[in-house]
Parts: structure tokens; sequence; C-alpha cells
């Protein structure tokens, strides 16, 4: 992959709890590879107009949303409180508390991305309204071609 450098700009939520792929499973690296360039950043889109797409991440205690490359400039907010669990493309993973409505923003140059999945770790539901701009230095991905739009469980 490319130069990671620019991660460590981005405002990454959370508690830095493995680094190295420690803890990455077979399959995980794998489903890593085969979603490196997979578009759809939620679990539904809700909307989409030539600025922007709207989506949403719902997930049950110990569902999962698979890897997913952010590309587009976008922010997302907790719609309630929660915890996850997510793996970043650099080998790292992070433990996450949200409060509802805590939002972040992310920017990305020209090359520059974020792929990482995210697991629901906690005791209640998880949401996440997501909105990217189509307008950013990078052209979006194809979100069409062959992702469903159900979490995975965990087993």
């Amino acid at each position: 992959m490319t130069d990671n450098g620019f991660l460590t700009d981005l405002p990454l939520a959370g508690e830095l709890v493995a680094t190295g792929f420690e803890g990455w499973s077979p399959a995980l690296r794998e489903e890593f590879e085969q979603h490196s360039h997979d578009g759809r950043v939620g679990s539904r889109l809700l909307s989409e107009t030539s600025r922007v797409r709207v989506w949403e991440i719902r997930l049950a205690p110990g569902e999962r949303w698979h890897a997913h490359r952010h590309v587009l400039d976008y922010f997302w907010t907790a719609v309630n409180a929660g915890r996850s669990r997510q793996h970043t493309h650099d080998g790292t993973v992070r433990e996450v508390s949200y409060s509802a409505g805590e939002t972040r923003h992310f920017t990305f140059g020209p090359g520059e991305y974020l792929l990482h999945d995210i697991e629901n770790i906690g005791d209640t539901h998880l949401v996440f309204t997501t909105v990217e701009h189509l307008d950013s230095a990078n052209p979006p991905l194809d979100i069409h071609g062959g992702s469903d739009d159900r979490p995975e469980r965990q087993a």
C-alpha cells in the first residue's frame, strides 16, 4: 500500500490497543485485501445527490461492517452512545467510545484514503450517519458492485 504518513493527521478516534497487525486473523487480512477498494462506507445508502452521499451504519451488539475505503472528504455523527473496535489498514486496532451527537470530520488529499472496518463491542445498537462530499480531491469509488447491505455478525 502507499505511504500512510497522512493517517497521523486524521482525527482517528479512540484508544490504540494494537499495532503491527497484532491479533489479525488470516481471514481478516484477506477481507482487507478483498475490500481494499470497496466504497460502501455504510450499511445503507440513505440518499445520494450530485454533491453528497448520506449513509447509515446500524450495528447490533457483536455485528461488524466489513473493511471499506474512504477516499472522499466526509464526516460521521454518532446517533447514540456506544463502543466499537476498528482495524485500520496500517495494522493498528483502536477501541472507541462514542457519545450521542459526537461528530468527526475527515479530509483527504489526492491519493489519500482510510481503509478500516467497524465492530460493535458494546451492549446496545451502534448507529452512525456518514456524509461523503462528492466534490473531494479524489474521485468517488464504485458503490454498486458486489457488496450487500447487511452487516456481518461475529462468530
